[in-house]
């Protein structure tokens, strides 16, 4: 099997990140976090270093959401009827993007607390 070109790959990539924003609440939701954070980071001039940390926590609780409904779609392909096996590993996976989320927030609060 070829691989795509690379520009091809980047394409899909972003129609994967624009179905996220089409069709997924949460990521949505995560999204509109994200945009408030950019706002933040130029209202208060925040230093490069407070910059990056929001950059990585915000990005990465976009990327745990990403990963967690890839899990979410294959289990439902796997097993499109209840089974508590599945239930189990999409609730690991949920969980895993509350973790994230309450690491950003953490991080949030350490970096603006010195702004406000």
């Amino acid at each position: 099997m070829n691989k795509p070109p690379v520009h091809r790959s980047f394409i899909n990539a972003f129609r994967g990140i624009f179905l996220m924003i089409k069709t997924e609440r949460n990521f949505q939701i995560e999204l509109a976090a994200f945009f408030i954070n950019l706002f933040l980071i130029f209202y208060f001039k925040l230093s490069a270093i407070d910059t990056v940390l929001i950059l990585i926590a915000s990005l990465a609780v976009l990327s745990a959401e990403i990963f967690n409904t890839a899990i979410e779609r294959i289990c439902d392909i796997i097993q499109p009827d209840f089974d508590k096996r599945i239930g189990f590993i999409k609730d690991i996976a949920a969980g895993a993007v509350v973790l994230m989320a309450a690491a950003a927030v953490i991080v949030g609060i350490f970096v603006y607390w010195k702004y406000v």
